[in-house]
Parts: structure tokens; C-alpha cells; sequence
């Protein structure tokens, strides 16, 4: 059965700061920040920084980015391994449990939204991943493309599909796996949830706001870098290294694009401008997600300007003045 460990509840009731946002909003540069100003140290939830060797095109945090502040949950995954939200949630409420007993404050930090809605609305016992059938779809979406993917999810748990956007490919193929693995409908079984971890009240969320057309230019540029600064000859040695592609860890955005730039289905300036598009579209997805987190609290501009600063310092100044 499926279990959490407990995070002791402690007197003085100290929130547990996430910050969210889209990619190449400036998170890092914010988390550290607060960091410094509230004693804290930082927990990735970000589902591609945690595999160790996939670098440049995740921007993990430098060491000078760090600016000794203490880092979790980074480089830390073989990225053979198909690694889970359930994992993570699990890494991360014993993480929070060692900061918090060390008389810290844990900030959360990423852009998996799903990541961090698992911590707090833990999910359901559900069956290991069959990767025979996992291949077998992901073949199928290689040939036919997301959507059709997300067509055959309609047909067999149209309720779920109602709720999910049809290039979401990584939770429709989940989908489709706990149909086929059991005969039920995961929309049924998402019923059966397992009880929030007694935390969970305290987690305060802020998302990054930053103007739409200034991120995506931003993204561009930022893609460009990646592949100047050898994100191809990295994917050539993790393939060397014996990584699948058909792993989570190398379907990333930009590196599922190089992979398919080292199989020769495309040239290399077509795979830098669909990794753009895709980290774009990615961008979109993950306003949209947070959009539906009802106690978000949006922060102004980039991580990096002082506006957003000034925004998270007020709301946590009225957050203490209510207690």
C-alpha cells in the first residue's frame, strides 16, 4: 500500500513558501532570494531537474546561482528510470521533514504543477508502470502524434480526457496505461485518493506573472543558448551512456527534438525551432495549470525584477499580521 511519512506538526505552525511559474520566468533567482531573507532552503519540483546528466536544456541552478543556499531534489534520478510524481511527493515530504527539524524554512520550487499538487493531494494506490505497454504507446504517438493518443483516451475514459489538454501526452498516456492494466477508468479511481499529508495546510503558493510576449522571446533567446552551449554532443553521450530515449529523462522538451535530430527524421535547424514552439507551448500549459490553483498568489514580471520581490514581501507580511 501506498504511505507517506509523516512531517512532525510543530507549535509555531511555519508556512512551507512554493513558488511556481512558468519556465524561464525567473524561479531560481526569487527562491534564493527568499531563501536568504527567511532562513530557507530549496526543494526542486521540477520533473526534468532532478535526472542527473540532463543539463543544459533544464537550467538547473550553478553553484554561483545557488549562492550557498542548500538545494534538494536535484540531479539526483538515473534518467533511466521512469521516475513518478508519487516518487517525488514521497522524496520531497521527507526533505521538508529534515529542513524543518534543522530549524529551516523549505521553499518548494518549480514548474511541474502536477508535481506539487501530488504533495498536497496525494494520489490514489495505482498499478507499476508495464513498460512493454508504455513503449507501445509512445511508439504510437511517435507515428500518429499526441492527439491521437488523446483520441483513443476519449473513447475509453472520455471523463478524464475532459480534463486534460489533448497534447498532454504524458498524463493521457498514464491514462490509457491504468485502463489497460486494470479494465477501470482512471477518472474513477482518482475517487480514492489518499488523505493530504497534515502540511499540506501550510504550503503558501506564489506564481510568477511575467508578460507573455517578453517569456517567449526570453525562451527563444535561452533555447538558442542550449544548443550553442552543446546540448547535442550532451544527448550524444547520454545515448553512448546507454540512456533510452524512449525514457521520461531524454523526452523532455528540446531533448526529445535532438534525439530526433541524431536520428536523421530531422535537420538540426528544425529541431531547435520546434524546441522553441514546444518550450512556448509548455509555457502556455503551465499558466493554465497554475491559473487553476484557487490560493495562488500571482507575483509581477520575472523572478529577477524587483516587482515580484515586492509582491511576495506583502504577502507575506499580511500572512504573519493574521496570525
Amino acid at each position: 500500500m501506498l504511505t507517506f511519512p509523516i512531517v512532525k506538526t510543530r507549535a509555531d505552525s511555519k508556512p512551507i513558501y512554493a513558488i511556481a511559474g512558468p519556465t524561464c520566468s525567473g524561479k531560481t533567482a526569487l527562491s534564493v532570494r527568499l531563501a536568504k531573507h527567511v532562513g530557507g532552503e530549496i526543494v526542486n519540483f521540477d520533473s526534468v531537474q532532478l535526472y542527473r546528466g540532463i543539463n543544459i536544456a533544464t537550467a538547473k541552478p550553478s553553484e554561483e546561482e545557488k549562492q550557498g543556499i542548500s538545494h534538494h531534489l536535484f540531479d539526483y534520478v538515473d534518467p533511466n528510470v521512469d521516475y513518478t510524481a508519487a516518487d517525488w511527493a514521497a522524496d520531497a515530504i521527507k526533505v521538508l521533514g529534515e529542513i524543518e527539524d534543522r530549524g529551516n524554512v523549505p521553499i518548494l520550487v518549480g514548474g511541474t504543477g502536477f508535481y506539487l499538487r501530488t504533495l498536497r493531494q496525494p494520489l490514489f494506490e495505482s498499478p507499476k508502470t508495464d513498460q512493454t505497454l508504455r513503449e507501445r504507446l509512445r511508439s504510437i504517438r511517435e507515428r500518429r502524434g499526441a492527439e491521437h493518443l488523446y483520441r483513443l483516451l476519449v473513447r475509453v475514459d472520455p471523463e478524464l480526457a475532459a480534463n486534460l489538454p489533448t497534447k498532454d501526452y504524458v498524463r493521457v498516456m498514464r491514462g490509457l496505461e491504468v485502463y489497460f492494466q486494470t479494465g477501470e477508468r482512471l477518472s474513477a479511481k482518482q475517487a480514492n485518493r489518499l488523505e493530504p499529508p497534515d502540511f499540506a495546510d501550510r504550503i503558501k503558493l506564489f506564481v510568477l506573472n511575467p508578460p507573455r510576449e517578453e517569456l517567449y522571446e526570453k525562451i527563444n533567446k535561452r533555447t538558442e543558448a542550449h544548443f550553442e552551449n552543446g546540448l547535442v554532443e550532451e544527448v550524444k553521450k547520454l545515448l553512448e551512456s546507454s540512456v533510452n530515449p524512449a525514457r521520461n529523462a531524454l523526452g523532455a522538451h528540446a531533448y526529445r527534438r535532438v534525439c530526433e535530430y541524431l536520428r536523421g527524421t530531422r535537420d538540426l535547424v528544425s529541431a531547435i525551432e520546434q524546441s522553441k514552439q514546444d518550450i512556448r507551448n509548455y509555457a502556455k500549459r503551465q499558466f493554465t495549470w497554475f491559473r487553476r490553483e484557487e490560493d495562488a498568489i500571482w507575483l509581477s514580471g520575472f523572478g529577477d525584477e524587483e516587482p515580484g520581490w515586492t509582491d511576495i514581501l506583502r504577502a507575506i507580511t499580511a500572512s504573519n499580521s493574521v496570525k
